[in-house]
């Protein structure tokens, strides 16, 4: 099949896909985390392995995934996409992504702040107490 990285529009979050190649089933399915360690496989050149939580089976689980690729120069090339996806992903996760993203969170943050709670009596309450008052 062929092994995808994807990210998302709007949350800039990576994912790595991968369907099968007749039937289309989800073989990988997960985030593109930077702790994951890709490892070359014993004895060939022309593939990775590397364990992270997969979600292709509809519940998160652990998984090792091994990828064997035609050529060791495909295999470079993905090692290095997958590498800087994680780099990318890295500072998404610390916030470092951009600074717009920040100045937007410390706005909501004040706006919040700015909010507060109307106390307003039932209009049945008020009645009674402007009855109350003016006795």
């Amino acid at each position: 099949g062929e092994i995808k990285l994807l990210k998302h529009r709007e949350s800039n979050r990576i994912r790595v896909l991968m369907r099968q190649e007749k039937t289309l089933k989800l073989l990988v399915n997960h985030f593109l985390d930077p702790r994951i360690v890709l490892t070359p496989n014993v004895g060939n050149e022309k593939s990775w392995v590397w364990v992270a939580f997969d979600f292709s089976e509809g519940k998160l689980e652990e998984t090792t995934f091994a990828l064997r690729f035609g050529t060791v120069d495909f295999a470079k090339e993905f090692k290095a996409a997958f590498e800087a996806g994680q780099e990318e992903m890295k500072k998404l996760m610390a916030g470092l992504d951009s600074s717009e993203g920040a100045k937007e969170a410390d706005e909501a943050a004040e706006a919040i702040e700015k909010l507060g709670v109307k106390d307003e009596a039932a209009p049945a309450e008020a009645a009674a107490a402007t009855e109350e008052e003016s006795k």
